[in-house]
């Protein structure tokens, strides 16, 4: 690879390295990942005319040249010629196409009104703004990204400080799911970690005392019904073969085991490495009514950097 040119631009890249690499040699994952047909749909931004409008718009639009193909919005009020004159001028700065859709729905509960346009639109994933406020230096979630983040039926991502020009997702943290779900939202994971060209894609997994206890009794009594139960060295173990079943990739990635009681042990992690965006899978059938798992269910309190809830 040494005497191929150095490309300046990504289109560049991509010209590069689909003339030069030979027959069945696969490509760069950046490349690799563009050629894959974006896992979502349909991306929808939750929108309203606060100060954060734009920037929000500006990463629903980042999101949306990753993962999805189309991008559209959701507006809890009525159509009048002032609203359309707003969102004309951003579709206008942000280079959106001007016919972008708009799905205008009213309610007096917020949350509710997006959730519903999110339904009837058949919406793969929403974008919105955390609208957190910090409390002993931890950002707690508002209310209605709270309720977006428990009751949609799609996947949601939070920005907690959207930026009109997006910063890229430099660490990436994936909370492991050894479930098949688990295993497809990491490879979703994995695309955007590739296209964002990351520094680091951490997998981890909470390894707590209960966990540690359970694996002791299954070997002090095999007949305790602590089948399944894992020792430290074994959970590092399944984690890094949870991670080679993604198959062959060159995105950075970093297994980690993190010792603790409760989730919050995760939360000091990310907290820890100043990580960019936390993706959590979360499988609504086996969540039930309740919408997140217990494990996880910390993130609609505590919100630790953006956030990615892959249903």
């Amino acid at each position: 690879m040494s005497n191929v040119p150095q490309p300046a631009s990504t289109a560049e890249f991509q010209e590069v390295f689909a003339r030069q690499l030979p027959s069945g040699v696969y490509p760069p994952t950046i490349l690799r990942a563009k050629m894959i047909e974006p896992p979502y749909r349909t991306v929808a931004v939750a929108s309203a005319f606060s100060p954060r409008f734009l920037q929000v718009l500006a990463e629903g639009k980042r999101v949306r040249d990753r993962l999805c193909r189309q991008l559209q919005l959701i507006y809890v009020g009525t159509r009048d010629d002032e609203t359309a004159r707003k969102f004309a001028a951003a579709f206008l700065e942000l280079a959106l196409p001007e016919d972008s859709a708009i799905h205008y729905h009213q309610g007096e509960d917020p949350a509710a009104a997006i959730l519903e346009a999110a339904r009837t639109n058949e919406i793969d994933l929403l974008v919105a703004g955390a609208l957190e406020k910090e409390v002993v230096l931890r950002p707690f979630l508002g209310n209605v990204a709270r309720m977006l983040v428990r009751k949609a039926d799609c996947s949601v991502i939070l920005f907690i400080k959207p930026e009109r020009e997006p910063k890229p997702l430099g660490r990436i943290v994936f909370l492991a799911d050894y479930s098949d779900h688990g295993r497809a939202a990491l490879l979703k994971a994995l695309r955007l970690a590739a296209l964002e060209e990351c520094e680091k894609l951490y997998v981890i997994r909470v390894y707590t005392t209960f966990d540690e206890a359970r694996a002791k009794a299954r070997t002090d009594t095999p007949e305790s019904g602590s089948e399944g139960a894992r020792t430290l060295e074994e959970e590092e173990i399944a984690l890094e073969k949870f991670i080679d079943s993604a198959g062959p990739n060159d995105v950075p990635i970093e297994a980690r085991c993190i010792r603790g009681n409760t989730g919050y042990a995760a939360l000091d992690f990310i907290q820890a490495i100043d990580a960019s965006l936390l993706a959590v899978p979360v499988d609504p059938e086996a969540c039930g009514d309740e919408g997140l798992p217990s494990h996880v269910a910390w993130v609609t309190d505590v919100i630790p950097c953006n956030l990615w809830v892959i249903r």
